[in-house]
């Protein structure tokens, strides 16, 4: 099968496209048709080796852990899925080495979900990781509720995005930071966009002058800093990028593979409560210049790499 790969932590040039070993497929596998995958950070900070202290490299590394494909062959403990059934997964092992830039990837069970039909491959290949982690802190460490205000940082991206619409849904109010290229879109989202930056927390306060009940942070640094000063005194405070969140009082989180939340999740998609903005597509063949779109930063929803037909 054709695949990205590469031997060696680096940069994009890293990455090669080749033929590689069909998977093998375990007994609580799924051998899947990969049709899109979509790019995520942690992708590329992977790569540069980043992750290795919690997550070893067995090169070859093939990167990716999203996916959205058509099952070839159910292993022989799988009776959920049949041949021809459309999937999404968010497909991460303990190690770095078999992803899902590829043709085909055997995933386990236990990291899929049904493709939602209202979506494309390439849309539905953006929901897994970005949405897990957007369901996950939302409901299991903000618990945010119906009349809570939440704050949102990057609102317009891959994670933020989907906990904007999640948030909204279960009727909180919303106020997400944003460049002020993507304030209009984080309005469509059912946001109340504030630009980033040097007077964030005054802006905030502007629109919510007792402060906020929950804060979602996906940015880090400063903008972390910031909110945590605009938490009521009961609020919740998370982070998925920062781990010092702890220091303010709040909790880190990892996404974690979960079949039952990410069949949510698509449910949510076929009710046309969760849409995808795909911002830009990439051959699998060009999966490098997908790495640097990501990490130019700036990407309004998802980059993804579409792998066949």
């Amino acid at each position: 099968m054709k695949a990205i790969s590469y031997a060696r932590y680096g940069g994009p040039e890293v990455l090669e496209y080749g033929e590689t070993d069909d998977p093998k497929l375990g007994p609580d596998d799924v051998l899947v048709k990969v049709r899109a995958v979509s790019v995520n950070p942690v992708d590329w900070k992977a790569r540069q080796g980043h992750l290795d202290a919690i997550l070893p490299a067995v090169f070859p590394v093939i990167p990716g852990w999203d996916l959205a494909g058509v099952v070839v062959r159910p292993g022989p403990a799988v009776p959920e899925f049949s041949e021809g059934d459309e999937v999404i997964g968010y497909v991460r092992e303990d190690v770095l080495s078999a992803g899902t830039c590829a043709e085909l990837v055997a995933a386990p069970v236990r990291t899929l979900a049904p493709k939602p039909g209202r979506l494309s491959f390439e849309e539905a290949a953006g929901i897994p990781l970005a949405g897990l982690t957007a369901y996950q802190v939302l409901h299991r460490v903000l618990g945010v509720r119906r009349g809570e205000t939440v704050l949102v940082h990057a609102a317009a991206g891959g994670v933020g995005s989907i906990a904007v619409q999640l948030a909204a849904h279960v009727g909180a109010r919303v106020i997400g930071t944003a460049s002020e290229r993507n304030h209009d879109f984080v309005r469509s989202l059912g946001a109340e966009p504030v630009s980033y930056g040097e007077g964030l927390a005054e802006r905030v306060r502007g629109l919510a002058p007792e402060g906020v009940d929950a804060v979602f942070d996906t940015v880090g640094g400063d903008a972390l800093k910031a909110s945590a000063n605009l938490v009521v005194p009961e609020g919740r405070l998370a982070s998925i990028v920062d781990p010092g969140v702890t220091g303010y009082g709040g909790a880190y989180w990892f996404v974690r593979p979960d079949p039952s939340d990410l069949r949510k999740l698509s449910e949510l998609a076929d009710q046309g409560v969760l849409t995808i903005h795909v911002e830009e597509t990439f051959p699998l063949e060009r999966t490098a210049d997908a790495h640097r779109r990501s990490e130019e930063g700036h990407v309004r929803g998802k980059i993804v790499v579409t792998v066949g037909s």
